[in-house]
């Protein structure tokens, strides 16, 4: 059971456990406006996930540049997500890449 509060719209806005001042509507879980909410947000934290993983990436690519970290460092399930993640990027990276590096080809 959930307690919802709603915009102008009509959508939901806030989403609680506990009835409060602001959310006072009685839901069941699958109400399709909880269910609606409830992906919204999932998709929303999926994508700050996704953001935040490349910048963890990057950061332990600046460190381990730096020589302030070995990827020996850190264990085994941890170098072979990076590993497998990094082989990925330049595979897509090379595959997307439309502009030449040098002139070979060019007018």
């Amino acid at each position: 059971m959930f307690y919802a509060r709603r915009n102008a719209q009509g959508e939901i806005i806030t989403l609680s456990v506990e009835a409060s001042a602001e959310n006072q509507e009685k839901l069941d879980s699958n109400h399709p406006d909880v269910v609606n909410f409830l992906v919204k947000s999932d998709e929303i934290f999926y994508s700050l996930d996704t953001d935040l993983i490349r910048v963890i990436e990057d950061l332990v690519d600046v460190l381990i540049d730096k020589n302030v970290l070995r990827l020996t460092d850190l264990p085994l399930p941890a170098q072979t997500k990076l590993l497998s993640r990094k082989k990925v990027r330049n595979t897509l990276k090379n595959s997307l890449n439309i502009l030449v590096d040098n002139d070979d080809g060019l007018i």
